[in-house]
């Protein structure tokens, strides 16, 4: 709830500090005073736009700052600040401070983080309610109409949404799967003629590599071949220098043992004949590796040049060949066994469309059931505030197949008729400004609604009321404080008398300097303005005895 409304340099306001407490707070003043200067503040915090016209006179800036304390934050506002990746402490208390400037330009803050006005929009709805001579939010809207039915019943709606879940996922599997099989389908003759081509070269992995390392060879030996074959002369034949090598060895080694150095040089020589066989080994390797064979060479290139034409036509590497074969033989295999496998989903999909349309008409039955019950609430509200020509209905109408959802398949809106034998239509577009905000009231009367915002302000509901009607408002308002936090607006003795607390609001003039100031009233200070308020300027004793009475009968 709103625990505190620190003020700076709005308009008329110099400097304000009030301290708000549970229950209702009722706020008094002669008309000008500077009422709505209070509701312009508290609605900067709440994301209104800055206007830079609620700057005071002389001053470069103003400033907004409003404390709300929670026993847990609501989850709108937890989520909303998470999403913002905003901290705010277990038990901490919400403290959001708007700053503008004369020349324009505003800044936010939660808890001294800075904030979007955005943000404060997103969250003003669990913080405050307000409903206005021109309301046209909370449950005028009929975006809430549903969500506050349904609260009422006490309706599942989670169930219904879970079997929407399933419905909608169960859909999309279906939906994702026939076009698949279609796209397939479509494409079949094509398919059977990539797989036929990728068949009849049959590719293999790592196949690229092994054949270019092959034609590299080859097109070396086709290189070397005349140095080769050169090669091959020195070695080959009894005149070869190998040959020769091997004869001095044999001739040396019959001599070898008539000297040492005989013997040496014969190890040398043996050194040299074996270091001239592994050169000859070698030469031959060589040349078998890289022997020329024209025909081989081709039948190389050629199967290169098929592999990688495919390849370019899949718009693969030639390693990815093989597996777009796999592909291709797999999306054949699944149109073959698309059949099967549609049927499969095709009965998931309509057994999980029958769990939803059989919770949908249970929550239906139960929306119509409680409508009922909340028309008839609401209408035993009316009579006692001055209402009692106009009806109330809740219309739930069964939409059309392709408007269903989560929340079901109905449309939920609050409707009256000001006169009789009139038509429904919606609250907006009916009630004046002071049906409307009597109509509010019975309706959250009929509701007893409260997981709304923390706080709830009624601006001049009791307009153009008085007498009985003024003291079942005020009776309805104190009875919706209860527990909670509800501020009131009002011209109303019998509504002032209600208030837990009572904020008396007025405007002085020094010279050419006007200022409006809120004073909390203490028990004197209380009957004194509801005395005023009875009798106009001239407080009576009479006056203050009929206050007296207002207050002792509450």
């Amino acid at each position: 709830m709103l625990t505190s409304l620190a003020i700076r340099n709005i308009v008329l306001i110099e400097a304000l500090d009030l301290a708000f407490a549970p229950g209702l707070g009722v706020l008094t003043g002669e008309t000008g005073a500077g009422k709505s200067i209070l509701l312009d503040a508290l609605g900067l915090v709440l994301g209104n736009r800055a206007e830079t016209a609620l700057v005071r006179a002389g001053e470069d800036q103003a400033s907004v700052t409003a404390t709300f304390e929670f026993h847990a934050l609501p989850p709108p506002i937890r989520e909303a600040l998470a999403e913002a990746e905003m901290e705010v402490e277990a038990g901490e208390p919400l403290i959001i401070r708007r700053r503008l400037r004369a020349d324009g330009g505003s800044k936010a803050f939660i808890n001294d983080q800075s904030a979007s006005a955005a943000l404060l929009r997103q969250i003003a709805p669990a913080l405050v309610e307000l409903h206005g001579q021109h309301d046209d939010r909370g449950l005028v809207n009929p975006r809430g109409h549903r969500a506050l039915l349904d609260r009422y019943a006490g309706a599942d709606v989670a169930a219904v949404e879970a079997t929407w879940t399933r419905w909608r996922a169960a859909r999309s599997k279906l939906e994702s799967a026939r076009a698949e099989i279609d796209q397939a389908r479509a494409e079949q003759d094509l398919l059977l003629a990539h797989l036929a081509e990728l068949t009849a070269i049959e590719p293999q992995e790592g196949e690229e590599e092994m054949l270019a390392l092959a034609r590299a060879d080859m097109q070396k030996g086709e290189k070397l071949s005349g140095d080769l074959e050169q090669l091959r002369l020195l070695w080959d034949g009894s005149d070869s220098a190998l040959a020769s090598l091997r004869a001095a060895a044999r001739r040396l080694d019959r001599i070898a043992e008539e000297h040492p150095l005989l013997g040496e040089a014969l190890s040398a020589l043996d050194r040299a004949v074996i270091e001239a066989g592994e050169a000859e080994a070698k030469l031959e390797q060589a040349a078998e590796a890289l022997q020329h064979d024209p025909a081989e060479l081709d039948r190389i290139e050629s199967r290169l040049f098929e592999l990688r034409a495919l390849a370019r036509k899949h718009d693969c590497a030639v390693d990815e060949l093989p597996a777009r074969m796999r592909t291709l033989r797999a999306s054949l295999d699944a149109i073959e066994a698309g059949d099967a496998e549609i049927g499969a989903l095709q009965r998931a999909e309509e057994e999980a469309g029958t769990a939803y349309r059989e919770a949908a008409h249970a929550l239906r039955a139960r929306r119509v059931e409680a409508a009922g019950r909340l028309d008839e609430a609401v209408a035993g509200e009316l009579a006692p505030l001055k209402l009692d020509a106009a009806r109330f209905q809740t219309a739930v109408t069964e939409l059309p197949e392709e408007r269903w959802g989560p929340a079901g398949m109905d449309a939920v809106e609050f409707l009256i008729s000001t006169n009789p034998g009139a038509d429904f239509a919606p609250l907006a577009k009916i009630a004046s400004g002071g049906e409307l905000s009597r109509f509010i009231l019975a309706l959250k009367v009929a509701l007893a609604e409260q997981g709304g915002a923390a706080t709830v302000i009624f601006d001049e509901i009791d307009r153009g009321v008085g007498g009985a009607v003024a003291s079942a408002i005020g009776e309805r308002l104190a009875r919706l404080a209860g527990g909670g936090q509800l501020l009131a607006v009002t011209h109303s003795p019998q509504v002032a008398a209600r208030g837990t607390q009572h904020y008396m609001i007025a405007k002085s003039s020094e010279g050419t300097v006007t200022r409006t100031s809120v004073v909390l009233l203490d028990a004197a200070g209380r009957q004194e303005e509801i005395a005023r308020m009875l009798s106009g300027a001239e407080i009576t004793s009479e006056a203050r005895a009929q206050a007296d009475r207002l207050l002792e009968g509450v």
